[in-house]
């Protein structure tokens, strides 16, 4: 991945949701890949050892502690990318899943969930785009979910959300065709990090073989970038599955949302 948009001779990028995760694995690649790194998350303690880690690769980590579902936060880091070095890569990364029925759920979290996963993503995106449009080149990553392709009971928000992301995607990917600017929604299946454990969900109800490692994901993802996807599933299996729902019939789709959510606690947000 070769970028002219430098900090010193590094090329920038910027990883919300970097404190675990996909977002930690993103920043310890792109270090490895000779960026320097704006780290945006609610746990600077988190940030300030992930920065200090990044330094073994000689990169720069920036720690910009931020809870994008609050506007002020969320102007913050908007006005960080549009005063601050160039970036040359976005990864929307920030995220977390519910499993209540929507109707029965607290609409803080709903809402959050919304600002979350739509409203940071397209506020940081049409802030990030003018200058990378401007320079010819950059790229935005938009961290999704299979779920966009299911609509379920317990999942309402989430799957919408992601779904949105997904769409989003799609259409920055035919607006920014010729722009020298590139997009990709990458679209994970269950993989292994903390944010099925603030869900509550107990892993045993799916298969050792449906989980992922937040490694593969992310290498998937950039080795997908390199060679310009625009949809990024990593694995075989949830490629098939992505199809799959296409087809499968509704009421499969929702026995199974409502074994998931004996077997979860309440969300956490």
């Amino acid at each position: 991945m070769s970028e002219s948009d430098t900090h010193g001779d590094r090329p920038v990028a910027m990883v919300t949701g970097a404190s675990a995760g996909l977002g930690a694995v993103f920043a310890r690649r792109l270090a490895e890949r000779g960026y320097d790194l704006i780290l945006v998350a609610r746990r600077k303690d988190r940030l300030e050892r992930l920065a200090a880690e990044l330094a073994e690769w000689g990169a720069a980590a920036e720690v910009l502690p931020a809870d994008l579902t609050r506007e002020a936060d969320l102007a913050r880091v908007a006005e960080r990318i549009e005063n601050g070095p160039p970036l040359a890569l976005l990864v929307n990364n920030a995220g977390f899943g519910a499993t209540s029925l929507f109707h029965e759920s607290d609409f803080p979290a709903q809402d959050a969930m919304a600002r979350l996963h739509v409203l940071a993503p397209v506020h940081l995106t049409h802030t990030a785009l003018p200058g990378m449009i401007s320079r010819g080149h950059g790229g935005v990553i938009n961290v999704s979910s299979v779920a966009a392709f299911l609509q379920g009971a317990g999942g309402v928000m989430y799957c919408a959300t992601k779904a949105f992301l997904h769409s989003f995607t799609l259409g920055l990917a035919t607006e920014l065709n010729a722009t020298g600017v590139r997009v990709q929604v990458l679209c994970p299946g269950f993989t292994y990090t903390e944010f099925h454990d603030v869900m509550g969900m107990e892993r045993s109800l799916v298969p050792r073989f449906g989980w992922l490692r937040a490694e593969y994901v992310v290498d998937r993802s950039l080795r997908d970038w390199d060679r310009g996807k625009v949809v990024s599933i990593p694995s075989l299996r949830y490629r098939l599955l992505a199809g799959l729902f296409r087809f499968l019939p509704q009421g499969v789709i929702d026995h199974f949302g409502r074994k998931r959510r004996r077997h979860t606690a309440p969300p956490v947000v």
